[in-house]
This record gives structure tokens, sequence and C-alpha cells, in this order.
């Protein structure tokens, strides 16, 4: 598998050649580790793992490897522990979301029922837990500390912000949890499982944790700035549904006197295709934007800094790159 198009740009031949070897086992383990007896179960779970993906996490495990030993023999299981894991949130969050795609395929519940896709994201957790196993103690506590952490996000998510909370905020916390807490673990392990000096074990999962909230926010926005036949998704899904990610909580935080309008179409689910175009058309004209681009801007750069203690190898040269092609993403 070729790293160019998974979120780091090639600064270094021989890394990307190490980094797309590697990709290459995280992706046949992942097929053997998704394998069961049961003719559903089997096919359930390889379905999501079979559509694809960024593999953004398991790369970012790779990376922080290559700051050690890339080829130890923990780095690969990692990386696909974190991957199936993803994945396996995936199923649970589209059965609470009813949603009816996901990476451009019918979703698991779509495609059979919530109950299906429910076991088939609790089987993908296990066969995570199987991979775990081998992997020792602290491999297990830091993936069940990152669940506590998904698990807490989701709730905090769905039960939304309390009497007196900031809604920004609260949505903030919530992609910490929900979000970057897996991106932290997925740099973590890779540092961990490659050897890497303990200190700088720590200055990866901080790396992870900033990236993890600029990546996931530059997603915000493209979800209302970007083009279909760029960024591959239909732009505006979130805002139809209701979900009220950073530049619609910044457009009610600023909203001016001649807002109105965009007010009342944010307020809920848009069903109607013309409420819908121009409902994107007034955000993105809105001072909301900037805001949140100002966000990503700020969580990169601190990604940067962080990086700032690491030795100057090519694999510090693809994070930093990452940092600018996070911001590029929300422009």
């Amino acid at each position: 598998m070729s790293v160019r198009g998974l979120g780091i740009p090639p600064v270094d031949p021989q890394l990307e050649r190490s980094l797309s070897d590697a990709l290459d086992e995280v992706e046949s383990r992942l097929l053997a580790a998704v394998k069961s007896d049961d003719d559903v179960l089997g096919e359930a779970s390889r379905h999501l793992v079979q559509a694809g993906g960024k593999r953004f996490r398991p790369l970012l495990t790779l990376v922080s490897a290559a700051f050690g030993d890339i080829d130890a023999p923990g780095v690969v299981p990692a990386a696909v522990v974190v991957e199936l894991t993803h994945v396996a949130s995936l199923y649970h969050d589209d059965v609470m979301d009813e949603a009816e795609l996901r990476r451009g395929a019918p979703s698991a519940n779509a495609r059979w029922d919530n109950t299906v896709a429910i076991l088939s994201g609790d089987y993908l957790f296990a066969c995570a837990s199987v991979l775990l196993a081998d992997l020792g103690p602290e491999s297990v506590r830091i993936q069940a500390r990152t669940y506590q952490r998904l698990v807490q996000g989701q709730l905090h998510e769905t039960l939304g912000p309390g009497d007196g909370d900031d809604p920004v905020e609260h949505y903030l916390s919530v992609l910490s949890d929900k979000t970057a807490s897996l991106i932290e673990a997925s740099t973590r392990l890779g540092a961990l499982h490659g050897g890497v000096p303990a200190d700088l074990v720590e200055v990866l999962a901080r790396y992870g944790e900033r990236i993890g909230m600029a990546f996931q926010l530059a997603d915000d926005l493209l979800d209302i700035a970007g083009e279909s036949a760029i960024s591959g998704k239909t732009p505006g899904t979130d805002l139809r549904e209701g979900v009220a990610t950073l530049p619609v909580l910044y457009a009610r935080r600023l909203a001016r006197p001649d807002d109105a309008r965009l007010l009342e179409l944010i307020s809920g689910p848009i069903e109607d295709d013309a409420a819908h175009a121009e409902a994107l058309s007034l955000l993105r004209a809105h001072p909301a934007m900037d805001e949140a681009r100002a966000d990503v801007l700020r969580w990169a750069d601190d990604a940067r800094t962080t990086l700032a203690s690491l030795p100057a190898t090519p694999a510090r040269d693809a994070l930093e790159s990452l940092c600018d092609t996070v911001v590029t993403r929300s422009s």
C-alpha cells in the first residue's frame, strides 16, 4: 500500500518504502484478525475493513515506531489493534446515528440490521483484545484507558452540554475523548513497541492528541467548505443531519443581527435541499468559519511545537508535514 494520499506526504524514500511495506502487512493482518467460522459474522465484520479508509491511525503508529525500530515484532500488531478499534467504533456510531452509508458503502446496520452491526463492532473489539493479549499488560492498559475515553466521549456527545456548560468547550471535550484519544493511543503504542525511549513516547503521545484534534476539526470545516470532487465527501452532511460541529457552534456564539435566517436553518436537521444549500452558503460566508480555522491552526501549531524535542529524522519530518497537510485540508 502506498502512503501517498493517506495523510502524510512522503518526505524520505526509505521511510516511504518501510511504511508502505508495513501497511501492506497491516492490511493482510486486519483481514486475518476478523475471520470467523460464522458466515454472517465473518462477512459483517469484514464489511467495513474491506471498504477501505485512510488507515490514518495505523500509519501514525508506524511513523511513531520509526523513531526506534519500525520492524520490531509488536509494531504491526499494534497498528492492527488501533485500526480494529477505530472500525469497531464506526459500527456502533452508525447504529446510534442511524447512518445508511459508511466509506461509500451501505453501513452494516443498513445492510443487515442494528443487532448485527452492534455485535460486529463488539466482535472487532474482541479481535483487538486477542492481539493485545500478546502485546503485554502495558498495551492492554493503554487500550483499556482509551476505550474508557471513547465511551465517555460518545456518551457526552449523546447527552449534549449540561446547564451552564459552554457548548464549544463541551464539543472540544467530546472530540478529545471520542477522536483524539485513539490517535494518541496510536502514536503511544507505535513508539512503545518500536522501542522508543520512555520520555519520547510521552512526546509522541502528546503529539497524537493534538494532531487528532486538528484532524477532526479540519473535517468539520471540510463538511461545510469542501467540494465533493476534492474531499470525496458530500458537503454539508453533518449540517443536513443537524449535527452541531464547530462552525455551527461558533455561528451561534457570534450571531449578528442579520443572522436570523442562518440561525433558523441550523437549529436542527435540514430536509429540504434548497434550505440546505442556503444554509451552506450562509455559513461559508460567516466569520464562524474563520474562528474554526483558527482553532485548527492552533492545534496543528501545538502539535508541531511538541515535536521540537524529538531527534531530527525523516519520521519527524513526516509528522511535521502532517501538520501542514491538516491545515491545508481545512482551507
